[in-house]
């Protein structure tokens, strides 16, 4: 394969031969690598566990640290920013996660987080926060909370939790199942989901497939049958994909459709009093309706974690293509899509992102259409800034 690799085993050949979907002829077809070099620089090693990444008018980055820390990186290096976060649950996976830049932010300062919160010690909920950045840069006012009631495990474990854009305006929050067997098919709970909200009011949108329901957090939902996605990408034509964390083996990437059920079901229809995760990822017998992922790593799992499509020009013949960090693995994943979108086409493996950096979380592109990266390690942490060369 020369520069660039697939997984290896199983996964590899699955993804050959156009796993997951549809099975159109397109999704199988193959073709050469592109030879497309990437240089990688390094902009912070200051960081501990990098999560969210999001970009200022003056280019400057955002970043939220699971531990409960905000920076700032720009030219001039990494600044922590002064916040009061005494009452996030830092634990296990739990703790400050994904982050947003708002689009007025010029005008209004405000960024959002997503964070578990814990009262008196005690693991409460995940909820959004909504945050005003000083003129300065160097501290942020908490100005209120936009959404509470996602469902967190004291543990911390499958929070979930990354919030996007849509095409529209709207915000896109993926939610974990908090490794409960009932959650994901459960449309009472705004756990194991992907919800879609006002940005302003946390109210549903008008549109949202089940906006008749009499179910408040069920109005919420967008998609349902999740595990515990943690990466959202959307296309220039307003199409979304999620990135999502299998047990064992099938990481998936899944396109979104309004109202799927994505065939998550540790229950067993109720059957099942534990968190039994021998069921697959997407259980097509129980649920035949459930929508079919995009690419599944098969037997064996990497930790997907977030993703984004890569745009511009500069890109070459990787404008287009959609680019997913990888825990476990520590490794980018880069997928070209069928032309239905209903495959992974091609799947490779940078080997300048392959196993150099250590585990790789946060994927965004940034102003300039470069690729901006964090590891997640645990110290020495840094943001990365990938164009090709």
């Amino acid at each position: 394969m020369g520069r660039r690799r697939v997984l290896s085993g199983v996964a590899g050949t699955l993804l050959l031969s156009g796993c997951g979907g549809g099975g159109t002829d397109d999704a199988r077809t193959t073709g050469p690598d592109p030879d497309v070099r990437l240089r990688v620089e390094v902009l912070s090693e200051r960081l501990e566990h990098g999560w969210g990444v999001g970009f200022l008018p003056d280019g400057s980055a955002l970043v939220t640290q699971r531990p409960g820390r905000l920076a700032v990186v720009d030219g001039s290096g990494t600044r922590t920013v002064r916040a009061n976060f005494d009452d996030v649950l830092v634990r296990g996976e739990g703790g400050l996660m994904g982050l947003l830049v708002d689009p007025d932010f010029g005008s209004n300062r405000r960024f959002i987080t997503c964070q578990t919160y814990q009262r008196d010690g005690e693991a409460t909920d995940i909820r959004l926060v909504d945050w005003r950045l000083s003129a300065d840069g160097r501290a942020a006012e908490r100005t209120g909370t936009l959404l509470t009631g996602l469902p967190l495990n004291p543990s911390g474990r499958h929070s979930g939790c990354r919030p996007a854009w849509d095409s529209e305006g709207n915000l896109l929050v993926t939610t974990g199942d908090t490794a409960r067997p009932g959650v994901a098919q459960d449309l009472g709970s705004l756990g194991g989901k992907v919800l879609r909200l006002r940005p302003d009011t946390a109210e549903p949108v008008a549109d949202n497939p089940m906006i008749d329901s009499p179910e408040p957090a069920t109005r919420l939902v967008l998609t349902f049958g999740h595990r515990n996605p943690q990466g959202v990408a959307m296309r220039d034509d307003g199409e979304v994909f999620i990135a999502e964390h299998g047990p064992e083996v099938d990481d998936e990437l899944n396109r979104l459709v309004p109202g799927g059920n994505y065939g998550w079901d540790p229950s067993r229809g109720g059957r099942s009093s534990y968190y039994d995760e021998s069921v697959p990822m997407t259980d097509r017998e129980r649920f035949p309706g459930a929508v079919p992922a995009v690419w599944t790593s098969g037997d064996e799992t990497v930790a997907v974690c977030d993703a984004t499509f890569l745009r511009g020009s500069r890109w070459g013949p990787l404008e287009g293509v959609l680019a997913v960090t990888t825990l476990k693995g520590s490794k980018l994943l880069l997928f070209r899509l069928s032309a239905d979108r209903r495959n992974a086409r091609r799947m490779w493996v940078p080997e300048e992102l392959d196993g150099t950096h250590g585990r790789l979380r946060a994927a965004t592109l940034g102003p300039d259409d470069a690729l901006y990266l964090t590891t997640s390690n645990g110290s020495g942490d840094r943001l990365l800034r990938v164009a090709p060369a």
